[in-house]
């Protein structure tokens, strides 16, 4: 199969995809988010939709697009703007709604697994660093003058995802434990929606922060 690449690219590749994958992000803090707040099914949900917007990644890089994007200042700004615009939108959603845990009489406000897995896609694609990633870490591994460029980055781009679920599924099983422990302790519920909301803010500031270079 002409899209595969040799061993000897594949072993420092998924080395890199494990590497990267346990790097906490933007992503990773929604679908552990979700899954804490609401259920595994919702962590899931935003895992799957991270995953799609990885895929899309990688068809970008492989038809050329995602070097468009960063060669244009303009259309990066925007997509750093709308990212951490986003970003910010989670923050506030959190401290304004809280979780979706039903700890008093109150209904808090839930999503349903679509929406999540839409706010998980959207999370990755307008993520700039995402951008950046894609552009600089999957080329290294794929010959600029190889005939079967194209279909070896799109191949490298879906073995991403398959290397990156079933290390996020322990993830979110895990954080799924905590649920019945906050159902029973609302304060440190509410702790947990600051707690995420920060962090959604830090991630906001260093989205505004990303270079081009």
């Amino acid at each position: 199969m002409n899209f595969v690449p040799d061993l000897a690219v594949l072993l420092p590749y998924v080395l890199g995809v494990v590497i990267i994958t346990i790097t906490p992000g933007p992503d990773m803090t929604f679908f552990l988010t979700r899954t804490i707040t609401q259920d595994v099914a919702a962590g899931i949900s935003a895992m799957l939709g991270a995953i799609c917007g990885t895929l899309i990644h990688s068809m970008l890089v492989a038809f050329g697009l995602s070097a468009l994007i960063i060669a244009s200042p303009t259309l990066f700004l925007a997509i750093k703007i709308f990212g951490a615009g986003y970003l910010l939108w989670l923050a506030i959603d959190a401290i304004r709604n809280g979780s979706a845990i039903n700890t008093s009489n109150r209904t808090m406000k839930e999503r349903s697994n679509h929406q999540i897995m839409a706010q998980g896609l959207v999370i990755n694609l307008m993520n700039p660093k995402i951008i950046l990633f894609f552009m600089t870490f999957l080329p290294q591994f794929v010959s600029p003058t190889d005939p079967y460029a194209p279909g070896k980055l799109l191949f490298l781009g879906f073995m991403f995802s398959v290397i990156a679920i079933p290390m996020t599924l322990p993830m979110i099983f895990a954080a799924g434990r905590l649920t019945g422990f906050l159902k029973q302790n609302p304060k440190v519920t509410r702790f947990v929606d600051y707690l995420f909301a920060t962090v959604f803010g830090a991630f906001a500031v260093r989205i505004l922060l990303t270079e081009r270079s």
